[in-house]
């Protein structure tokens, strides 16, 4: 029963939320602790909620959307989704050629090459039926970046008082604010609510009356499992970062690798930096899948993976060849992600309350409450992620 949410919880250890939380650990230690566990909450909602209107529909987010929405709404659809796609994807190639850049000295424009060669290579198993092994090579990365981020963890323990007092919500001024509303409000992905209606239908196909209880309580413990192993790998960065990095200035990935090098070694720093690649080449192949999906349901065809593979992943070449600066790149995509996450996450909410579709296993009221309010939360913070971030 295991498999989809752990391909789908890629998306909430990706280059972004490495750079966020490492950020976070650096300037204030552990203040921001609280953040991630009430941001991995609010996700696990999301992501179940998700996978269960698959299961139950046998159909994806996207395709539910287009069914309820003439041509021109779903093309229209369609084109902000896709930006949202192409916006994943930037971040994901850039994290990527970053870790190929610190590991090997590689140009950030070769290492965005590769990165997107070898997603497109894991997107090929996906494509050929081979659903169970993609989702094993992308599990077997996720666990490649547990032991990245956490290897420090075992050198340089963290202050387990100082780390239960992170657990208290409270701020230090506009800098933290802003750090924080862009650490809850950038968590949710898109693509990632997405994707996870489609790979539980890739997996288990439609409910029936016979199983859609039992299999939603094997979905349930799938997505526990996985949102607890990614709060877990997004708590370890920013207890990393707190204990090591504290004090240090951080403006971007190469500067944390630098520091966790200086303060713990080397070896650490390797290993952090292969947690970055892994990362970068599991998060970019799942966006890539997640490009599918939004095509497919949306759209109704088919497009060809290479072709699909230039679509989203070709702007992100181009804008490293013109040589922008990648960190910024990084910031500007969150922001393009932001503005997407209204249009998964309502859709999604309103399908799931929908008493017809999800007649198999109703959701209950108090639980589409507490939906609405994590949707409130989370589009007010990234609007004000966007502003803040607008106005410098």
């Amino acid at each position: 029963m295991l498999g989809p949410a752990f391909v789908a919880a890629v998306a909430y250890v990706d280059p972004g939320n490495v750079a966020t939380n490492t950020a976070a650990g650096a300037a204030y230690g552990y203040l921001l602790l609280w953040v991630l566990v009430a941001a991995t909450l609010m996700a696990g909602l999301v992501q179940y909620l998700s996978a269960k209107v698959g299961w139950l529909t046998g159909r994806s987010l996207p395709a539910l959307v287009g069914e309820r929405n003439g041509t021109w709404a779903r093309r229209a659809y369609w084109a902000q989704a896709e930006v949202v796609a192409v916006a994943t994807d930037l971040a994901e190639i850039v994290g990527g050629s970053l870790a190929l850049n610190l590991l090997f000295g590689l140009p950030v424009v070769v290492g965005a090459v590769i990165t997107t060669v070898v997603s497109t290579a894991l997107l090929l198993l996906q494509s050929r039926r081979r659903q169970k092994l993609f989702e094993r090579v992308v599990t077997g990365m996720l666990g490649v970046v547990a032991v990245g981020f956490l290897a420090g963890l075992v050198l340089d323990p963290p202050d387990p008082v100082a780390a239960v007092g992170g657990l208290l919500p409270r701020l230090d001024g506009a800098d933290s604010a802003l750090l924080a509303v862009g650490m809850l409000g950038a968590t949710v992905m898109p693509h990632a609510v997405y994707l996870h209606s489609a790979l539980v239908g890739d997996r288990h196909g439609r409910a029936s009356a016979d199983d859609a209880r039992s299999v939603l309580r094997g979905v349930r413990l799938d997505v526990t499992l996985a949102m607890v192993l990614a709060g877990a790998v997004n708590i370890g960065m920013l207890l990393v970062a707190a204990t090591t990095l504290f004090g240090l200035t951080v403006t971007d990935l190469p500067d944390a690798v630098a520091g966790i090098s200086d303060r713990l070694g080397s070896g650490v720093a390797t290993l952090f930096a292969l947690g970055l690649l892994a990362s970068g080449l599991a998060s970019t192949s799942v966006g890539g899948y997640a490009g599918a999906v939004i095509t497919e349901g949306l759209l109704r065809r088919r497009i060809p993976l290479l072709v699909r593979r230039l679509m989203t992943a070709g702007p992100a070449l181009v804008l490293l060849a013109f040589g922008l600066d990648p960190t910024q790149l990084l910031i500007g995509s969150q922001v393009v992600l932001s503005f997407g996450i209204p249009f998964a996450l309502v859709p999604l909410v309103r399908i799931a309350a929908d008493a017809r579709l999800m007649h198999l296993a109703p959701t209950g009221r108090r639980v589409i409450a507490v939906a609405w309010l994590v949707v409130g939360v989370v589009v007010a913070l990234n609007a004000t992620l966007v502003v803040l971030i607008l106005l410098g």
